[in-house]
């Protein structure tokens, strides 16, 4: 291999593997490994390192991703040696340190759901903290739970060789979260808008106040009541009070609960259901306070979540727990969106939940992927902001090491 291909292989690894910035120093390091004789003339490999991590480092991750691919697939199915741990939790304390996963089960756990799930677990063995799973299963109306799902997630954990310290159902706690929903009606820190959407959007967009935002507290708390019996689906919402003239006019004064008067849900009487639900970034956000987490995992698509739930925290007076933020994982040629996935099955496009040209972990499973050749390809993947795509080749590469070990290899 000719000088400058060596050095490209080695800044595209190394950029690769740290979120698309390459080391020159690193890759120097690398280059003299395989060819300890350029040491002859450091100045001019320095000089053609630094031209040729330039070059690699102004392109986007997904370029460096592809060419590695296309050129080294090899290079992306053996990580850094000298790494042997993940990431120093910011803040951490040994046996303090709470984490969630928080799934909505309106599908099986697919590849994405288990690199989160396995890192916030990783995190815990490393602090010996508490690990809790919680079902955000508040959506009756857009994404429905299915009953089979609560069941498959707690298999596939067992299969992975997880056992949560604690298990919570989102939509066992709705007392709690009108409770408080009521408390910040009190605290004039929310309201009930009964603006049709397009009038409140327009209001909204010229950072203005809708007329329900300025009602008294009593007058509030009377709303709050009518959402429980008179008013009807779509016409009214309680909204947090943020910033109405903050410069995202999605984070101005977000919705908070909904009515849906006919829920479609697993786990309610369906005689006497419950007709005001909270939206995920309310009853998600009070729980994490409430159960004490300390360190959320959140994918990049999330980041507005957060934004969204620091009002919140700020209402209360609360502190928000430290949030780490990775990208997207996709599986080439596999589909791992839920709703997607129910629709191709609808269609009869997939066979189920397990259908082997899925990224489900049911499907691999059959397809004969172990549990620790999962635990293997997250250890390795390790904690990374951009988006990242692998191939059945990486998978399969990852499970071969994890049989060879018998374990996964940390």
């Amino acid at each position: 291999m000719e000088l400058g291909e060596l050095i490209l292989r080695q800044a595209l690894k190394n950029a690769w593997q740290h979120d698309g910035k390459a080391s020159t120093g690193a890759v120097i390091n690398k280059v003299l490994g395989e060819k300890p004789e350029l040491k002859q003339d450091m100045k001019t490999l320095a000089l053609k390192v630094r031209e040729i991590v330039e070059k690699v480092n102004s392109k986007s991750f997904s370029e460096i991703e592809k060419e590695l691919r296309e050129k080294w697939p090899e290079a992306m199915e053996k990580r850094d040696e000298e790494r042997h741990d993940l990431p120093e939790l910011p803040g951490a304390v040994k046996g303090r340190v709470v984490m969630r996963m928080a799934p909505n089960p309106n599908g099986a756990m697919h590849l994405g759901h288990a690199r989160q799930l396995l890192l916030n677990w990783f995190y815990v063995r490393k602090y010996n903290g508490k690990l809790i799973l919680r079902f955000d299963d508040t959506d009756p109306k857009v994404k429905k739970p299915l009953k089979e799902a609560y069941t498959w997630w707690l298999e596939d954990l067992e299969w992975l060789g997880v056992k949560p310290d604690e298990v919570i159902y989102a939509s066992d706690r709705l007392e709690i979260y009108y409770e408080y929903a009521e408390k910040l009606i009190k605290m004039s820190k929310a309201y009930v808008c009964t603006c049709k959407p397009e009038e409140f959007r327009e209001y909204k967009n010229n950072k203005k106040p809708c007329p329900c935002r300025g009602l008294s507290v009593e007058e509030q708390l009377n709303r709050w009541e009518k959402m429980f019996s008179e008013y009807k689906e779509g016409e009214a919402v309680l909204r947090v009070k943020t910033d109405i003239k903050h410069p995202n006019p999605a984070l101005r004064d977000w919705p908070a609960f909904r009515i849906v008067e006919k829920p479609e849900h697993p786990r309610i009487d369906p005689d006497n259901p419950p007709r005001v639900w909270p939206l995920l970034n309310f009853n998600s956000a009070i729980d994490d306070h409430l159960t004490g987490v300390t360190h959320i995992i959140r994918g990049r698509d999330l980041d507005f979540t957060e934004k969204q739930q620091r009002f919140l925290y700020e209402h209360f007076g609360w502190k928000y727990p430290v949030t780490i933020v990775t990208g997207k994982l996709n599986l080439e040629g596999a589909v791992l969106s839920c709703s997607k996935i129910a629709e191709g099955i609808s269609k009869g496009e997939y066979s189920g939940w397990d259908d082997e040209k899925l990224g489900t972990i049911r499907a691999l499973r059959k397809k004969g992927i172990t549990a620790n050749g999962i635990k293997q390809l997250i250890w390795d993947l390790g904690i990374k902001k951009n988006n990242v795509t692998i191939t059945w080749a990486n998978l399969e590469a990852a499970n071969k090491k994890a049989l060879k070990s018998k374990t996964f290899k940390e």
